[in-house]
């Protein structure tokens, strides 16, 4: 039994590093500027494990990009579309760019100037 324990946990941690890494940019577009948008994505960022950063544009929007497992990558789209900041409106988030990586390109999750 301990054996197949073993086994078990050790097939886990080798899928869990062979799990694919992937790379989205994406715009979010609504009242996002002034709302403590970009506070809220790097902490949500963070409290995934997630590398990337996140920028303010002239145009009013919020840009950015996420790197990291398929799987948070993926919660991290749909709370940028969906969730957001408390005091923000999401009306449209475009993603865009998607791409497989073989390790993470930026390290953290930072807000950027």
């Amino acid at each position: 039994m301990l054996l197949l324990c073993v086994l078990i946990f050790c097939g886990f941690r080798f899928v869990m590093s062979e799990e694919k890494l992937i790379s989205v940019d994406f715009e979010i577009f609504g009242n996002v500027q002034g709302v403590c948008f970009r506070m809220y994505t790097e902490d949500q960022g963070r409290a995934l494990g997630l590398g990337g950063w996140v920028k303010n544009t002239r145009q009013g929007t919020v840009i950015g990009q996420i790197q990291g497992p398929a799987q948070q990558v993926n919660s991290m789209k749909l709370w940028l579309k969906n969730v957001g900041s408390p005091s923000s409106r999401i009306d449209r988030a475009v993603f865009s760019n998607e791409r497989d990586i073989s390790k993470l390109e930026v390290q953290g999750f930072s807000t950027r100037y």
